[in-house]
Formats: C-alpha cells, structure tokens, sequence
C-alpha cells in the first residue's frame, strides 16, 4: 500500500470513487498511484512541466503497482505547462497541489473555457490563498468546501471548486484578510481550524507590535493591520 502524507490524504479523500483524475504538476506522481492501486480511479492523467518528474512517475508505478497498470490505458503521462496538455473536460477533477496560489491563478486564467469545464478542480495552494480565492470569486468558481491538512509542520488549506456563479460578497482587495480567513472556514472546520488561526493570530499580533513601534508605521497601516488582529479574534471566538 502507498504511504503518504496526510495533506494527500485528504486531498486523495476527496476524490469521489470513479473519478478519473489529471494530477496537475505531479512530482512524484504519489497521489495518482494511490488511486489506481485502490481502485479509487478508473484512470490518471499525470502531467508536469519536467521530464525528470514523469520519469520519476514511471519509476514509481513500476516499483509500486502490480504489472497490469499498462500506462496508456490505465494513466498517462504529459509534459506540458498547467492545463494546456488537458481536453476539455477529459477528466472529472483536476488536482493543482503543492504550487503557490499566483502559479494557479496563472494556469487556470491561461484559457478560462477549458477551466470551467471540469467538473471539479481541487487546489492546495502554498501560499497567496487569499488571492486564490478572491480570483475564484471573480471567474465564475464557486467554492464546494475547504479544508485543512496537516503536513510537517504547517497546516494547508485545500479548496474544492466547480464552475458556477454565486451571489457572493466579493471585497474590493484581493489582500484583505477576509479573502484569507473566510467564514467558510467556520462552516467546514475541522480539529485544526483552532489551531489555524491562532498560528496566523500570533504573526498578525507580532506584525502588529512591531508597526506599532515604528515611527515608519502610517495611522492607515497601524489601523489595517488592528483589523486582520480583529477579524482572527472574531473567527476564533466562532469556533
């Protein structure tokens, strides 16, 4: 059995059984293998923009998988940038982990149409989550559900999307700390939300002590950073 992380877990978790799978920016290519050793996917697509990290693919699935898994009809793999080496809507959800929320941003803004047709994307973003959302919010992606893996010693927050309006509240700045904390984050909580954001509590209080005794520090940017501090103390009083 394929051992891996508990951020790929979930992430795994999240497939629904019979899903076929493009695993964008794959590495190592765990999480597919994963699928297809459990039956969890009828078939993968593993796509990356190195050689190196597809041959590391093959390597894997023939060190890991029985010799049936024939490649070509139980996965593939594709050199390419982003979604650019996908059909539209060849596969069912597409998974973009591991790579920073302005490298999605990138790849799915690269050819909007052929975004919108899967039916499920599911990102884990590294970093910049905040504008992730906020560009979600404006291209027609509606947010199914967030949640929160442990990895090492951070927590990552891993967003599952479809295309699709809705009527939303959508703040005029893609840093606002509402785009980086939203509600939605009480309404799909889990054992590590607490502990989510009162790690972000703690660097918004650390920043916050040291604007205050800046002589640097504008009156707008000290009041800006007292309210990332008070939104965190809001949602953590939720929970």
């Amino acid at each position: 059995m394929i051992n891996f992380s508990e951020r790929l877990k979930t992430i795994y978790d999240l497939i629904e059984p019979g899903e076929t799978v493009a695993d964008v920016g794959t590495d190592a290519g765990l999480l597919p293998a994963a699928l297809l050793e459990s039956g969890r996917s009828p078939h993968v697509i593993m796509t990356d923009i190195s050689q190196g990290s597809l041959d590391k693919c093959r390597d894997f699935v023939a060190k890991n998988l029985p010799p049936e898994f024939i490649e070509g009809q139980h996965y593939e793999l594709r050199l390419g940038n982003g979604l650019q080496v996908l059909r539209p809507s060849e596969v069912d959800a597409v998974v973009m982990a591991g790579i920073g929320g302005m490298l999605s941003i990138e790849i799915l803004s690269d050819d909007l149409d052929l975004s919108h047709s899967f039916r499920r994307i599911i990102l884990q973003p590294r970093k910049h989550v905040g504008r992730l959302r906020y560009w979600l919010w404006n291209h027609d992606f509606h947010i199914l559900r967030e949640d929160l893996a442990r990895e090492g010693r951070f927590i990552w927050p891993i967003l599952t999307v479809e295309h699709g309006h809705r009527a939303c509240f959508v703040n005029q700045d893609p840093d606002d700390i509402e785009n980086e904390y939203p509600l939605t984050l009480l309404r799909f909580k889990n054992d590590l939300t607490g502990e989510y954001l009162n790690n972000a509590l703690r660097l918004e209080k650390e920043k916050l002590i040291s604007k205050s005794g800046s002589r640097l520090t504008s009156d707008q940017e000290l009041i800006a950073q007292e309210h990332r501090v008070s939104r965190l103390e809001y949602l953590i009083s939720r929970l």
